[in-house]
């Protein structure tokens, strides 16, 4: 084992004489400790990192991608331990380094770009204070000097007038600028390894192809080897060098990105091929010519929403003199870079927003101006799904509860005994067994936890749903299965919906109509077909050009 880098000692000086580092994984088994008994997450895996090379791990949730991640330095949750294998940094094995020396490594020779930025940034903290803390706590700059280096980093990370955002608060940073701003930390101190888990997973195409390519740019830079976590094999397959496929713990394919793709050896990676949505068929069927005569779900006629701005004299118009129409068992999409104004949109429609000027009708009603009690049957009729189901569903209340909510806030049913076997049937409706009436959110998966919030939505017997980057977040397999069950409640039901979201490719395979919006206006609308063959307006062919593993695939 090599001695740790002094504290005194700057950690990047070996990087340029050995030449970026190699990190290698043999045998590893990862076991957490749950209900009194071991459960293996990771099974002896075996994984090589060569100096400069981006090697992407993807599979399912639960596959062990993120435990593997978090096993390379030493991270894992409290319940957590390594209980067999080896993690080689060079000639440093890291599962039995003492924490002193993981202290020296974490950051200095290993960094990390979580998938969240919003929880992993101090919210009471500028963030150039941020940066300058990785700089000071290991020993590389202070004072004057930090502040210069870490406004170089936050330009090189692609931050625009680094220099007056460096004393701005995460709040005042939008997503993809916040996950730049991680990029900045995780580089800060040149590591030979980053560790990049589900980065852009939750950012729009153009703003992801941004911070994928600047993250590339510097890690080739530095000479920086890259371990990209991530359930989305398109991306996979355009960033990496070589693909690693996890499944049930295991590594069960691995190879050169373009071999991984195109000639797929394992039915697990011939599975998650099949559920990208870039290459998937279409699962509904397209509108009918002319267009439905039923009457209209929902028509918002013009609608315009302002908001006043701290520091900006002049008014932000994030939704501008927007029109659209839902008909019964029909999705319209709204798809558009983070800004463009659709979940404002969303919110307008939900009513949980008025508008400041144009209209909003439900069925046959003017709903722009109702409020209060007189507003409860278009509560009953409109149901959201919003992106994130961990921050939806009250983590202190069991599923049934959370499922017979709206029951028992509308007053619908006989009590109790009636709440529980109407939730019973609404888990039965999106294919979950009865067994999770009586468990928490964080007891299940993802994927579960969204079909708890599509029972939820069901629970009134709705007439359109308003779904909001509602499977943004999953993994192919899990994504395919939501989707699946939409369009099958929708064919069976005669749902409505509006489905708003960042992945292009996912609105193509559930939409009837598309509207792509930029800066609050409608750009271009059209069907699937029309907005993704044959694009007209530029901007809708710059959104199309950022899908990731576009050749790839």
């Amino acid at each position: 084992m090599t001695a740790p880098v002094p504290a005194e000692a700057d950690p990047r000086d070996g990087v340029a004489a050995r030449g970026g580092a190699t990190l290698r994984i043999r045998g590893l088994s990862v076991a957490y400790r749950t209900s009194g008994r071991d459960v293996t997450a990771v099974d002896r895996v075996d994984l090589d990192l060569a100096a400069g090379e981006t090697v992407a791990v993807v599979g399912a949730s639960g596959s062990g991608k993120s435990t593997l991640a978090a096993s390379v330095n030493r991270l894992l949750a409290d319940n957590g331990r390594i209980t067999r294998g080896s993690v080689h940094l060079d000639d440093l094995e890291l599962t039995t380094a003492p924490v002193k020396v993981l202290r020296q490594v974490r950051g200095a020779r290993i960094g990390m770009v979580p998938q969240d930025p919003m929880t992993n940034l101090d919210p009471v903290a500028t963030i150039g204070s941020q940066i300058t803390e990785a700089l000071r706590v290991h020993g590389l700059a202070r004072g004057e000097r930090a502040r210069a280096e870490a406004v170089t980093l936050l330009e090189r990370a692609g931050i625009t007038d680094a220099a007056s955002r460096f004393s701005q608060y995460p709040h005042e940073f939008s997503g993809g600028m916040r996950q730049r701003v991680l990029i900045a930390m995780a580089l800060a101190c040149r590591p030979d390894v980053l560790i990049a888990d589900e980065p852009t997973s939750a950012l729009d195409v153009t703003v992801q192809r941004l911070v994928l390519d600047q993250m590339a740019a510097l890690t080739r830079d530095l000479g920086t080897s890259v371990l990209l976590i991530t359930h989305d094999l398109a991306l996979a397959a355009e960033r990496a060098d070589r693909v690693v496929v996890m499944h049930e713990g295991r590594v069960v394919e691995t190879g050169p990105a373009h071999s991984i793709v195109a000639d797929a050896q394992h039915p697990y990676t011939r599975r998650l091929l099949a559920a990208a949505p870039g290459i998937a068929r279409a699962k509904v069927t397209p509108l009918p010519h002319p267009a439905p005569t039923t009457l209209p779900l929902l028509e918002l006629r013009g609608v315009t929403k302002e908001y006043r701005l701290r520091g900006r004299r002049e008014p932000l118009r994030a939704v501008d003199d927007l029109s659209l129409t839902v008909h019964p068992g029909r999705t319209v999409s709204l798809v558009g870079e983070s800004g463009s104004g659709k979940s404002t949109t969303a919110r307008i429609a939900l009513r949980l927003e008025d508008s400041d000027a144009g209209t909003t009708h439900f069925e046959d009603a003017d709903v722009t101006r109702t409020h209060g009690r007189r507003l409860l049957p278009f509560r009953r009729a409109v149901q959201p799904v919003f992106q994130n189901p961990y921050a939806s569903l009250d983590p202190r209340h069991t599923v049934a509860r959370i499922v017979a909510e709206p029951l028992r806030v509308h007053g619908i049913g006989a009590g109790r005994a009636d709440h529980r076997a109407r939730a019973a049937d609404l888990l039965d409706q999106v294919a979950l067994p009865s067994a999770c009436l009586d468990r928490y959110p964080h007891e299940l998966s993802g994927g579960q936890r969204q079909r708890v919030a599509i029972a939820r939505a069901l629970a009134l017997g709705p007439r359109l749903i308003v779904m909001d980057e509602a499977v943004s977040a999953l993994d192919v397999l899990v994504q395919d299965q939501i989707l699946d069950l939409m369009v099958e409640l929708q064919r069976d039901l005669d749902l409505g919906y509006l489905f708003i979201s960042h992945d292009l490719d996912v609105v193509r395979l559930v939409s009837h109509h598309v509207l792509v919006m930029r800066a609050g206006r409608v750009v271009e609308q059209g069907t699937p077909a029309a907005i993704f063959d044959a694009p007209q307006h530029p901007y809708t062919r710059q959104l199309i050009a950022a899908i990731p593993g576009k050749r790839a695939l």
